[in-house]
């Protein structure tokens, strides 16, 4: 059974935005009490987080499709609708995520690190909210928006400052378990150790983690063996050591063509790993003739500029010196790294003759693209004729229709606003009617202007009253 997962590939689908409401208040003696239809919720967005506590991508092997909840919808009463809630996914430490294209999104280094893979769209306003002085009675709300749905890749780097690489049975998982408090499995045949495991290693002052990344063999850029798939788990690393079987039993072998063969395929990843410090470990020297084998190759080694230590991960024999070793070039790399500096909030305001949007012709259909037409389009419910003219007088106040004009749009040209894949196309006419015109200009009820039957009736009293009192001003009893 899988046990550890470094790459998967994730569906993830953020919330929708729930819709408006429109709603009228009614009560008695109030059957026309004005609109109080409520705002949609937001929908949840989809969170990765680093938790140290994870570290492997198992889960989202089993699942990959994380879906956030949506908005509920708004209702009568001024009563808005509950937001959806955040989908918050857990990633281990060093996770990159990246998009279909292999682009990369996000690299996630450090405990509550953070990145929304998948937006939640907004919720709709009521017509309780898109009442104004000139639109008393809107009889439209607003459709909420659908979340961001996508692909991504998550591939997990390894966070670890040293890393060892060798062929399979050089020793690697005895290292590891010797340096530190790893306990890796460690038996006498090939490919043993199938995935990367980590150690925690204290030498002095300094603390640092180490890799056993699984062996390779030639022709593993090829494919060969475990091939390079482990090989993404050094590319954050300080230093590279080798580590040579000083005692292998195979003739054809031995250390210092091993090492040109391990060199060969870390060239063929590529990586950036041709700039990293190499340590070279001849281990296994408690073996006569790998202590022997050991003293002949150390010249030539230490002549290409290598540093050699001679150990034995059986017997502990030259650990101590190796460890402080890699801790000098750690803490030299960690002093050499610029200063990270906190994260500053650069605002960018928009410029005052941005107007948000662009008009193209493309193949005799002008094509009008923007982060504001395009949500507009997508909250308006095309059923309801007063929300289409509501839609028409946002694109005329945004100067849509000046720009189609200059762009030599006429009426009954094709207008296409949004992404190729989900535009809505329609015919363009200057002045469009939104049908709701019987009762004056859009969104206004005259019903409303008009005074209440019980309050007109005492107005007709009242000018009786005052009728009458006028001509008894006007009666003189003495002529």
């Amino acid at each position: 059974m899988t046990t550890f997962v470094d790459r998967v590939e994730l569906h993830v689908a953020a919330g929708n935005g729930g819709h408006g409401c429109a709603s009228v208040h009614r009560e008695k003696f109030k059957p026309l009490g004005g609109p109080d239809g409520g705002n949609g919720g937001r929908g949840g967005d989809v969170v990765l987080v680093v938790d140290q506590d994870v570290t492997t991508l198992l889960d989202y092997h089993h699942s990959p499709h994380r879906k956030a909840t949506n908005g509920k919808p708004g209702e009568g009463g001024n009563r808005s609708g509950k937001d959806g809630q955040d989908l918050v996914l857990p990633v281990p430490d060093g996770t990159v995520v990246l998009d279909g294209k292999g682009n990369v999104l996000a690299d996630l280094v450090g405990q509550g690190t953070t990145f929304v893979a998948g937006q939640g769209g907004r919720g709709g306003l009521g017509n309780a909210a898109l009442a104004s002085a000139r639109r008393k009675a809107p009889g439209f709300a607003l459709l909420g928006e659908p979340g961001i749905a996508r692909d991504v890749v998550l591939e997990l780097k390894t966070v670890a400052d040293v890393a060892l690489v060798g062929y399979p049975s050089a020793g690697k998982s005895s290292l590891i378990s010797v340096l530190s408090a790893a306990k890796p499995k460690i038996a006498d045949y090939p490919f043993t150790t199938l995935v990367p495991n980590l150690g925690v290693v204290t030498a002095g002052t300094t603390v640092y983690t180490i890799a056993d990344v699984p062996g390779l063999i030639p022709g593993a850029s090829e494919g060969r063996g475990l091939g390079l798939e482990f090989l993404r788990h050094v590319e954050r690393c300080s230093v590279l050591v080798h580590v040579l079987d000083t005692a292998t039993l195979e003739s054809e072998r031995d250390p210092v063509s091993d090492l040109d063969v391990i060199e060969a395929e870390l060239r063929a990843y590529g990586g950036g790993l041709e700039d990293r410090p190499r340590v070279v470990v001849l281990n296994k020297i408690d073996v006569p003739d790998g202590r022997e084998l050991a003293g002949m190759v150390r010249p030539d080694l230490e002549a290409r500029g290598y540093r050699v230590f001679e150990v034995s991960a059986v017997a502990h024999e030259g650990l101590r010196e190796l460890s402080f070793a890699l801790a000098q070039i750690v803490a030299e790399t960690r002093a050499a790294r610029p200063v990270q500096e906190s994260t500053r909030v650069v605002i960018r305001p928009q410029a005052v003759d941005d107007s948000g949007f662009t008009v193209t012709e493309e193949d005799g259909l002008f094509r009008v693209r923007g982060e504001k037409p395009e949500r507009w389009v997508r909250q308006t419910d095309f059923n309801n004729d007063e929300a289409v003219g509501y839609l028409a007088d946002r694109l005329s106040r945004l100067g849509v229709e000046d720009e189609l004009r200059k762009a030599g749009a006429k009426a009954g040209d094709g207008v296409a606003i949004g992404p190729d894949e989900d535009a809505v196309v329609f015919d363009w006419e200057p002045t469009m009617a939104a049908g709701a015109e019987m009762l004056g200009r859009r969104g206004e009820d005259h019903r409303f202007d008009a005074p209440r039957a019980a309050a007109q009736r005492r107005r007709d009293k009242q000018a009786a009253h005052d009728e009458a009192d006028d001509e008894y001003k006007d009666f003189d009893p003495f002529a």
